[in-house]
């Protein structure tokens, strides 16, 4: 017997008959399961995707992809470090900062805030925080101006817009005949910018290098240098050539390394998606099972038949694997297509589900943006394929070794 005949009698067991039309149905029902696991599969992945895709864009417009500092909390002499670090491969940009903590006060409102003070010029060829601006411009932060950007939430928490006064409040105090007096600056808000991540909207001051400087009695020292990279995912790499040529005292941080527990919950939120939405394809794999189960009790005649014109075991297991596997390439290529087609086009399909609900689905003041991010990753869509494809051929084994343990004298006694 030869195996296109073992694959003719597979596609004849798919197809509806009057006799098992109800098999038939639930063949259906089995790849259209295995279909929809598969598209809701590539769909929920991909906006995981794109959402920490999106995510990282807005938090790479404050964060930069590298940062060199050191343990004391400052590097002296760093000029000729930045110079030298814009000589590394993949280095395109390098600004100084000085980093502290403050509490900033106005009218009667207190909040802790990170004080970054930057060069606005270096600063804005390593982060794109310059695009992100409400009100005015980062540019107006010129040294010995005493002027301050804030964050939106921040500036919201203090009432203040741009042309307000707030006083900044600094850790080293003035030793005093009373005793240790805080030191106190006051402040005119330049701008205010949304960088769309409430960690830096709620806390992230910016005031002139300079000003920060001799606000923290720094001399010319800063606390280290922000490097932008020609490729945000060689970070980690680029990090570790750069230590070695540090200096003791210095050390390399990435992006990564920053935001850690952030990518570590994605990650993990990831992998429970991927498995929670596996079993759904699992499941409707299985219902394999029982549809050829339920075959091969229906064709246990033309079973016998087929072994007594010659047909082995081994050739009959291969019928009903046949008719099992192309059941689960049918579902998964439907699914795979289906998927991407969804995924594709999921901002027309939200849209038109909010015009027909009338409600707003997204609203940008909880998730920072209001449609849905796809990033459709080839990797992705290989991996939940051939997950699908296998679990379907798992599940044809058990029946298709029943049927080739099928006895034509038994089957055929009441025929």
């Amino acid at each position: 017997m030869s195996f296109p005949y073992e694959v003719f009698i597979g596609l004849r067991y798919l197809r509806a008959r009057r006799r098992n039309g109800f098999i038939s149905f639930i063949s259906l029902m089995s790849v259209l399961g295995i279909a929809l696991g598969v598209a809701a599969l590539i769909v929920v992945l991909s906006v995981m995707n794109g959402f920490q895709q999106e995510i990282r864009g807005r938090m790479l417009s404050v964060v930069s992809h590298l940062e060199i500092g050191s343990y004391d909390g400052q590097i002296a002499g760093w000029q000729p470090l930045q110079a030298q670090l814009r000589q590394q491969p993949h280095v395109v940009a390098a600004a100084p900062y000085v980093n502290a903590q403050g509490l900033l006060s106005s009218r009667g409102n207190v909040r802790g805030a990170l004080v970054r003070g930057v060069d606005p010029a270096a600063e804005q060829t390593v982060v794109a925080l310059g695009k992100e601006m409400l009100r005015g411009k980062l540019t107006d932060l010129a040294p010995g101006s005493y002027r301050i950007v804030l964050g939106v939430e921040l500036a919201r928490q203090l009432g203040v817009e741009v042309g307000d006064k707030v006083t900044l409040i600094t850790p080293q105090g003035n030793v005093t005949p009373a005793g240790m007096m805080p030191r106190l600056k006051q402040f005119t808000v330049a701008g205010v910018f949304k960088a769309g991540m409430f960690e830096y909207d709620s806390s992230l001051a910016m005031i002139s290098l300079r000003d920060a400087q001799v606000l923290f009695r720094l001399g010319q020292d800063v606390s280290g240098i922000r490097l932008k990279l020609d490729d945000a995912m060689l970070a980690p790499q680029v990090k570790a050539t750069l230590q070695p040529q540090l200096a003791a005292n210095q050390v390399a941080t990435d992006w990564t390394d920053m935001n850690a527990n952030y990518f570590r919950a994605v990650q993990i939120e990831k992998r429970m998606m991927f498995i929670i939405l596996t079993l759904i394809v699992a499941v409707a794999a299985f219902n394999l099972v029982s549809t050829l189960v339920m075959v091969v009790t229906d064709k246990q005649s033309d079973i016998a038949i087929l072994r007594t014109l010659g047909a082995s075991p081994a050739s009959i297991m291969k019928i009903f694997m046949i008719q099992g596997s192309i059941a689960g390439v049918l579902g998964t290529v439907a699914g795979v297509a289906g998927g991407l087609l969804l995924a594709y086009n999921l901002g027309v399909v939200l849209s038109a589900v909010e015009s027909l609900i009338g409600a707003k689905l997204l609203s940008s003041d909880v998730y920072m943006i209001d449609y849905l991010p796809t990033d459709i990753q080839l990797g992705d869509v290989s991996t939940i394929g051939l997950i699908s494809l296998a679990l379907a051929l798992l599940a044809t084994i058990y029946p298709s070794w029943r049927a080739a343990r099928v006895r034509p004298a038994e089957a055929l006694r009441y025929e």
